[in-house]
């Protein structure tokens, strides 16, 4: 039985709070009609007996009091799912606005998600080759990793993420069989287009599943633009057998959202106003990577985030650092000296790469060749260190030959074009010929049968 419930008792911001409601549910879909005729949507956000608080997705503007009408729907709020979801562009709550008309639904999931039993999950081994240098050779991507990108406001992380979803390819299965989901929260207008340009000018875009949250969009749909994409994802891997890279930026964009949705809702705040449960709420995004037992695709996940201060201890990357298997660190001092993409090296790290790289996967001297250059460029860092307070003259030769390593090795290795696509055989034979520029008997990470094969000096130029 349909029961329609006149007026609200409350209204606070977007939430409204309704009386005397039988047989509600948390998360259930609602829907508001008001006396003009226009229909508005909001879910159960908080229940107290028969009191229910109900967020409107569209804002609060316009009703009031008495003039609503309020229906439950009795089921939590669903993305339409469709192959036909390949190369379309949505809002942040999963409608069209691409201009091609509503997706013909073959089914319809919870956006929250279905939890995965730990016990069927398969470990990820598989790579999946992105075209940039530094990440395929030092922090490998896995498939159905999750692997977080730190960046600070201003620096080049759209570029960087625009570029991983271009060039990103898998090696085995062909192109049919890979795809990617991009969702961008509290996005400005230019930033938004930006991203659907560049898709459709590289001929990319019917790959591409994009969810497009604005900044001047309410901040409920923020909320629920990073499930709508992950249910995107999860029909594509685990019904249609793809495998998917889902990129969500910006995360702190999302969790500020949070924020200030639990303010509006008088809950006590955490750590810098967010709030308590922000490490579960994050973790209910990211624990939604992954592979499944008996299906053949699977889900990788790189959400983005903006440090506040390029503060790495700030609660959104500081709780993302404990849910996610490892990061990629942006540099704001390699930003400013030109260098793209800028990520900082040594902070950085892929933990379940070890188990997808080498003979088999990539290349037999890869795990190798990647702790030798992790090695070498911390020494060049203690070397600019000793520099800075003795002055380069001063160094020994050694010293001077790691100073002249760690300035190819930002140049010609860490630098690449936002269009410049290297296979991972070119980033690896790169890296040895800058390794070569370093007097071998430095080289203490690599066994001698690996230098015999592939140390050559005298070799700068890549």
């Amino acid at each position: 039985m349909l029961i329609d419930y006149l007026g609200v008792r409350e209204i606070n911001g977007s939430l409204i709070v309704l009386d005397d409601v039988e047989g509600a549910s948390f998360e259930e879909v609602v829907d508001i009609r008001l006396d003009d005729g226009t229909m508005r949507q909001g879910r159960v956000v908080q229940m107290e007996g028969k009191r229910i608080v109900v967020q409107v997705f569209e804002g609060t503007r316009g009703i009031s009091l008495d003039n609503t009408r309020t229906r439950l729907k009795g089921h939590p709020m669903e993305l339409a799912l469709s192959p036909e979801l390949l190369g379309r562009v949505f809002d942040g709550a999963g409608r069209p606005i691409d201009g091609l008309g509503d997706i013909y639904p073959v089914a319809r999931a919870n956006i929250n998600g279905t939890p995965i039993n730990p016990v069927s999950r398969v470990y990820p081994k598989n790579y999946i080759n992105t075209g940039i240098s530094s990440i395929d050779t030092l922090m490998t991507l896995i498939r159905g990793q999750k692997l977080p990108i730190f960046s600070g406001s201003g620096m080049k992380h759209n570029e960087l993420a625009v570029q991983i979803a271009r060039q990103a390819r898998i090696s085995d299965e062909g192109e049919e069989k890979f795809c990617i989901v991009f969702a961008a929260m509290g996005a400005k207008n230019d930033v938004a287009e930006y991203f659907r340009r560049s898709f459709d000018e590289s001929g990319v875009l019917q790959k591409v599943v994009m969810f497009l949250n604005l900044s001047n969009d309410p901040i409920i749909e923020r909320i629920l633009t990073p499930r709508c994409a992950l249910t995107a994802a999860e029909y594509l891997a685990f019904e249609l057998g793809m495998h998917v890279l889902v990129i969500m930026t910006d995360m702190t964009s999302y969790a500020e959202a949070l924020r200030e949705f639990s303010s509006s809702k008088g809950e006590i705040p955490g750590r810098k106003g967010f709030p308590g449960y922000l490490y579960s709420d994050l973790a209910s995004l990211y624990e939604r990577a992954g592979m499944v037992r008996g299906k053949s695709g699977s889900v990788t996940q790189i959400p983005i985030l903006t440090m506040p201060n390029d503060d790495v201890t700030h609660p959104v990357p500081d709780l993302t650092g404990y849910i996610t298997e490892g990061q990629i660190v942006l540099d704001r001092s390699l930003d400013n000296s030109g260098v793209y993409p800028p990520v900082s090296i040594l902070p950085s790290l892929s933990r379940l790469m070890k188990d997808g790289i080498g003979e088999g996967y990539t290349r037999a001297d890869h795990s190798a060749l990647s702790n030798q250059l992790f090695a070498s460029y911390a020494k060049v860092m203690d070397a600019r260190s000793l520099a800075s307070v003795i002055g380069e003259e001063e160094l020994s030769p050694t010293d001077k030959k790691y100073l002249e390593f760690g300035r190819l090795f930002e140049q010609q290795f860490i630098t690449q074009g936002a269009n410049e696509n290297r296979s991972i055989d070119e980033s690896l034979d790169l890296g040895w010929r800058l390794l070569s520029t370093l007097p071998r008997e430095e080289l203490d990470r690599v066994d001698e049968k690996l230098l015999d094969q592939y140390y050559r000096p005298g070799q700068k130029e890549a």
